[in-house]
């Protein structure tokens, strides 16, 4: 049997954490078309069958980008450290664009792993065919990874592939989670997540990433079954509560419907959620903050 631990890492919005849905088979971490969506660490279990038994645990990771402030140190540092508790690295990359100054940094970063690394190309639904040869050709010759798989993670083509390329190069061993263990995340950090997103899908360009959602207070379902979640959506300064709000009080409306029929669908059973929006400037760099959201040292 084969079980290990896999890193994802890359660039913002190279499409890590699509990928980590894709092959868990159910959605464990939040998506969305804005880099840095992802800012913690997120466990997902890959469960093997009666044909093909094994385990593999993949730790989805922050996009690698130059911080601009403590938060985004601390989501560059998660993403990181993980290139040397790992059994096998996968580093995604985005080949619908041109490879950067970015894209060159995280294959140095490689430099200091000592696990095999595979190398992702994704999003090649949108690139044109001719392209790919002389691409992945080109990556052949800036290092000797341990695989090259074409993928797109959106559409699937090229992800069992890649899986088979994973599990290959996993070491021999027992299972490391029971077979109904999916994700590390708790019910709480869920619930921010999901209303984060919609927050990140309604607002799109208007909103910059200064934003953030705690979960204030959950109270499991009663007598009623129903549970009720208390949220603070909190912004930088005071010209973003307005974009939160909109005209009316209709976007954070929309936000919270959006978010509550999808934690109904997560939990099972109805879901009364309260958002209110809060102002708290500089808490990027707010110690007690990025406590609440889990990116301490």
């Amino acid at each position: 049997m084969k079980a290990g631990y896999v890193s994802l890492i890359g660039r913002p919005n190279a499409g890590k954490s699509t990928l980590l849905n894709r092959i868990v088979g159910r959605k464990v971490a939040i998506v969305s078309d804005k880099p840095q969506t992802t800012r913690t660490r997120i466990l997902g279990v890959k469960h093997g069958s009666a044909e093909r038994p094994g385990q593999i645990v993949f730790v989805d990771t922050p996009g690698i980008h130059r911080p601009m402030h403590r938060m985004n140190v601390r989501m560059v540092d998660h993403a990181v450290e993980t290139i040397t508790q790992v059994d096998v690295l996968v580093v995604v990359l985005d080949a619908s664009i041109r490879t950067g100054r970015g894209d060159r940094f995280v294959l140095e970063l490689l430099d200091r792993a000592t696990a095999p690394a595979i190398l992702a190309l994704n999003k090649i639904d949108l690139m044109a065919k001719h392209r790919l040869l002389p691409l992945m050709d080109w990556y052949r010759q800036q290092r000797d990874f341990a695989g090259l798989v074409p993928i797109s993670a959106l559409t699937g083509d090229g992800v069992a592939d890649l899986e088979g390329e994973i599990r290959s190069l996993l070491p021999e061993g027992e299972p490391l989670f029971p077979d109904d263990y999916v994700t590390d995340q708790p019910e709480r950090v869920r619930v921010a997540e999901t209303v984060r997103e919609k927050l990140l899908h309604v607002t799109r360009a208007e909103l910059p990433f200064a934003s953030a959602v705690v979960v204030d207070r959950i109270e499991e379902p009663g007598a009623g079954g129903v549970m009720r979640l208390y949220c603070s959506i909190v912004v930088d300064r005071d010209t973003h509560k307005p974009i939160v709000l909109g005209r009316g009080g209709a976007r954070i409306k929309r936000v919270g419907t959006e978010a509550r029929e999808e934690l109904e669908r997560l939990f099972g059973t109805r879901v009364y959620l309260d958002l209110h929006v809060r102002v708290r400037p500089g808490w990027r760099e707010s110690q007690r903050m990025l406590r609440e959201l889990g990116l301490e040292r």
